[in-house]
Formats: structure tokens, sequence, C-alpha cells
């Protein structure tokens, strides 16, 4: 684990505007603590195994868990992703995440959210995307495993940036959901159930282009913090997906 990752100061400038002010006593190093956060995540460590160059792993977790419950790392990816200029185009799925059973001792009565189920032969979690034309990400939400696709597509369908078409699998063939997307002025590109009455006709030339959200969800799962989860909140999952997605398919353009 020599290649230590290290934000440069050009992303730096442009996620600070988005950081919480620090009061009284000066911050840590942003730049290294949060270089730290993006390096545990990307390498599926426990905090504690941190390289030193990024400090006290104490201070890497604590940045971590405070942050994200105060939706800094979401608010990060909402800004980054705005400025997308490929987003006539969208396209929508889901992916499932195999929950460590560290993750999963948190107790279902607890007064946060797990979203963590059962599915695929043990315990997941279910990220739902929505990806512009390039295949970058622009809306995510977390749900139990068992939860249909629908489930993940009545959480983003209010907050789809404005668009013309959205390519979806055949998963999302539903009346409701075609007709959300029609009061919203964009045209569904779904192939039909095979149990449709009334077969429905789509562009498949079109169509072929949603390999790219697939590719996303891949490059995603490259980051084994992500792949694996071992994070008991879901807030603080999803912060690590959100501040992932960031870096790779924002940060780094």
């Amino acid at each position: 684990m020599d290649d230590l990752l290290l934000l440069s100061e050009a992303q730096m400038r442009r996620i600070e505007p988005y950081f919480p002010l620090s009061h009284g006593v000066a911050r840590v190093d942003d730049r290294r603590v949060l270089s730290g956060i993006l390096f545990v995540i990307r390498n599926g460590l426990r905090w504690r195994d941190a390289p030193a160059a990024y400090g006290p792993p104490k201070t890497i977790y604590n940045r971590f868990i405070r942050w994200s419950r105060l939706g800094v790392f979401n608010r990060i990816f909402a800004e980054l992703a705005a400025d997308s200029d490929a987003s006539d185009r969208l396209m929508i799925d889901a992916t499932h995440l195999k929950a460590h059973r560290t993750a999963a001792s948190l107790l279902k009565k607890g007064l946060l959210p797990r979203c963590i189920g059962r599915s695929r032969g043990g315990l997941t979690s279910k990220l739902h995307a929505v990806c512009d034309g390039s295949g970058r990400p622009l809306r995510l939400a977390l749900s139990e495993g068992q939860a249909s696709d629908f489930k993940g597509a009545a959480m983003l369908v209010d907050a789809l940036p404005p668009a013309s078409t959205m390519l979806a699998d055949r998963g999302y063939d539903a009346d409701w959901f075609r007709n959300a997307l029609a009061a919203r002025g964009i045209a569904p590109c779904i192939p039909s159930k095979i149990n449709r009455k009334t077969f429905i006709p789509h562009d498949r030339a079109l169509y072929r282009q949603r390999h790219r959200i697939e590719n996303m969800f891949a490059r995603l799962k490259d980051w084994r913090r992500i792949h694996t989860r071992y994070d008991r909140c879901a807030h603080t999952f999803l912060s690590a997906i959100a501040f992932a997605a960031s870096f790779i398919f924002w940060l780094n353009q």
C-alpha cells in the first residue's frame, strides 16, 4: 500500500466551499484527513490501519463520522453532480452490496435505519442510482437488499433532473413509473416485460448505451469498503459511497 492517495490542491478548492465552518480550535489539515478517509474506503481497511502519513486514525474516523452526520459528503456529491453537462439522457439501475457481519450488529429497533436485508443468500444493502448520459452518478439512494427496483425508483423519481430520455431495464417496466416520467417530460426507453399484455416499443440502438451505468457500479465496487459494507448506520455507508463517487467521477475529470 505504498500508493498513498492525496487530494490535489485543485480538488480541494472545488470541495472546500461545502466544508462546515471551524469553531474555536482550528481543524487538523483537511487535505490530509480527507485523503486518509478516501484511502480507507478505497482499500477496505479498518480505520486503525490507515497509514501514519494521514495522521492519527482516531482523527480520520471522527472526522468521517461527524461530517457524515452533518451530511457534508452527501452535499459535496450533490453539488458536484449538479454541474453535469450531459444530463439530457438519464439512466437508472440498482446493485446489491454485501453487508459484513459487523454492519449487521446494530439492533433493528435502533433509532437509526440500517437499510440491511436478506437477499442473494445473505445480508445485503441495495444501492439505487441515476446517472447522466456519460455514466456519472447524479442521484444515490440506499435500501434493504430485498427491496424491489420500484422502491428505489419511487425514492428517486421526484428528484430527477430535467432530461429528455430515461434508460432502464425491464425491471422498471411499470405503468406508474412510465407515467411519472411522462409527467416530468421524460421519454422512457424501457423494454417491455414478457408478461405485459400490450407491448411498448423502445429504441434498441439507444438502449445499448445502458451499459454505462453498469460500468459505473463496477468502478464503485472496485473500492472495497463499498463492495462490502462495514458501516452499521445507513447514513455513514451512504456518505462513504457519495464521497467515493465524488472523487471517482467528478473530481478526476
